[in-house]
């Protein structure tokens, strides 16, 4: 998990130049000028600029899906039954993502152009840990429960890390979330559970800072906030069980980017410092359990998919915003 996200933070850091658009017709960084064949400092800096913008936008839903999987409490779908009743669980969300081969693009220094930039196939992700807490058991009704209560609470770890060319440097290594899940139905011997939830996951605010080739590109207070609500329907049958659902994730994303480039004889620094990305995608997933005396082990599959990702470059790989299949394996003790 760690190398995925490390991978993705190069995708993120480093600074690129290479022919067609995905959506933006005119680049978003500051143009310059040039007098007599010479070019200024911003027009110098702006092909690196708006490669580091569509980085940004490629790497962000990325890190988002990332962040958000599928199951709020992967293997669950029904209230915990009240009072005195906990969940916790830890997980890996990874998917067969996007990256950016950074060391193999190139920049003019005459302002930006549309270029196809190269990219491959790269195995993505990021652990979490989430716990939920029992708060109310509902209201009965028949052979089940309704509209039981349980608070939820997440985790997100970020390293720092330093290499030869890159920094990632987040203002704290954790960072939690929060969110509720109410029953519609809580789970009996024949009755399945199915809930309604929404959760609150974010991660660190994060400076990176990438090198190349006497080019460099910072990322600064890069900040990914996704929310997500679903609706779940579980089942248990003693020693294995088995949930699925559906809902929808929101991403909203922001940074300050800016690149420095010297090459050919000239330099030059330009930035934008209000980079954000909104982003609303459907997904859906499948959970399967097997009920361990003490605990479960939990294997999930999804997709999102959804939503639109504008770049002014295009990348060898597919859109920013392509559909993604994602899976996720993970414990959970409950008590």
């Amino acid at each position: 998990m760690k190398k995925g996200f490390v991978m993705a933070g190069l995708g993120l850091a480093l600074s690129a130049g290479s022919v067609a658009a995905q959506g933006l017709s005119q680049s978003v960084c500051p143009a310059g000028t040039t007098t007599l064949g010479i070019p200024s400092s911003q027009r110098v800096a702006q092909d690196a600029c708006q490669q580091a913008y569509d980085l940004y936008q490629v790497m962000a839903p990325q890190l988002g899906l990332a962040l958000a999987g599928g199951n709020a409490t992967i293997g669950q779908g029904s209230v915990l039954g009240g009072l005195g009743h906990f969940s916790v669980g830890v997980r890996g969300n990874v998917f067969n993502g996007m990256l950016p081969q950074v060391d193999k693009f190139t920049q003019n220094t005459n302002g930006a152009r549309q270029s196809v930039l190269p990219a491959k196939s790269q195995v993505l992700g990021l652990p979490t840990a989430d716990a939920a807490i029992g708060i109310f058991k509902g209201l009965p009704l028949a052979l089940t429960n309704i509209l039981g209560i349980d608070a939820l609470v997440s985790a997100s770890y970020v390293p720092s890390i330093t290499a030869s060319n890159v920094s990632i440097t987040p203002d704290k290594n954790w960072q939690f979330g929060y969110g509720a899940r109410v029953g519609l139905l809580s789970e009996s011997i024949v009755v399945p559970g199915v809930s309604v939830t929404w959760i609150e996951r974010d991660l660190p605010t994060t400076t990176i800072l990438g090198t190349s080739n006497g080019n460099s590109l910072t990322v600064a207070d890069a900040k990914v906030k996704t929310s997500a609500w679903r609706v779940v329907a579980s089942k248990s049958f003693i020693i294995f069980g088995l949930a699925a659902g559906v809902g929808q994730d929101s991403y909203d994303q922001s940074a300050a980017i800016s690149a420095t480039v010297s090459q050919g004889g000239f330099t030059g620094t330009t930035s934008v410092p209000n980079t954000s990305q909104t982003l609303k995608r459907t997904n859906a997933f499948f959970d399967a359990s097997l009920n361990l005396p003490l605990f479960k082990i939990v294997g999930e599959v999804g997709q999102a998919s959804g939503g639109t990702v504008n770049t002014y470059n295009s990348f060898s790989e597919g859109r920013a915003d392509r559909s993604q299949v994602y899976g996720s394996v993970g414990l959970r003790l409950s008590w």
